[in-house]
């Protein structure tokens, strides 16, 4: 009897001690994002301090370095983690069978609703926003690996439903001028909630912004088609 016990309790089942480890280490790692987003949010990046984020997520000193190299690789981190979800959307935008008015939608669901209503959201807005202002060369790394990749994607998207055989820069232009509505909702929220505070208010009502923008984008590629065809 003692040897099935002992044998029924060798084989019961456990979490690998790799399993726990990596699991630990995820949660570690999103907790210093989280606190980071807030703190650098607030104070900006120069005037952030490692100790006080790390203090913040509960680890130690020698977590950021251990997880980001360096408080420069955090605040990529952070900066990064709004536009993660937009990258696997973008890449759909290149299937031939999508109408222009799906692509619109893909495109302008995604800028639109990263930023969500959590206070997580809000911090992350409120860095972008504070990167406007006060740019830093990290932010500038982001826009050249993350950001220029989805920008080329739209502009080869709208080359292909305006007739281009290259891009130019009135493409571009075209492309800003589709990232600039969607944008708008995050940028100036504050704004629109008091202008116009039913807006973004209620169930449906982001639905129906959405369903605007992408049309206002249609008239903007037909807009340039035009053009392009001497109309």
């Amino acid at each position: 009897m003692k040897i099935k016990q002992a044998l029924d309790f060798a084989v019961e089942p456990v979490e690998p001690v790799e399993e726990a480890a990596s699991l630990k280490g995820l949660r570690a790692r999103e907790r210093l994002i989280e606190e980071a987003s807030r703190i650098f949010a607030d104070k900006g990046f120069a005037k952030a301090s490692t100790r006080e984020i790390c203090l913040a997520a509960g680890q130690n000193v020698a977590a950021i370095h251990y997880y980001f190299g360096d408080k420069a690789g955090l605040y990529r981190a952070v900066l990064q983690r709004p536009l993660e979800g937009m990258a696997s959307v973008f890449a759909q935008l290149s299937a031939p069978e999508l109408t222009l008015e799906q692509a619109l939608h893909l495109f302008m669901s995604a800028l639109l609703c990263p930023w969500g209503h959590d206070e997580q959201a809000e911090w992350c807005l409120r860095l972008h926003l504070r990167e406007m202002i006060e740019p830093t060369h990290e932010y500038k790394d982001v826009i050249a690996q993350h950001i220029l990749p989805l920008h080329t994607q739209l502009v080869e998207l709208l080359a292909r439903h305006v007739g281009a055989t290259q891009v130019d820069d009135a493409l571009h232009q075209l492309a800003f001028a589709l990232a600039a509505m969607v944008h708008d909702y995050g940028m100036s929220r504050e704004f629109m909630n008091v202008l116009a505070p039913s807006l973004l208010s209620g169930d449906g009502a982001l639905d129906q912004v959405l369903s605007r923008l992408v049309g206002y984008g249609l008239a903007l590629v037909e807009h340039e088609r035009r053009v392009r065809q001497g109309g």
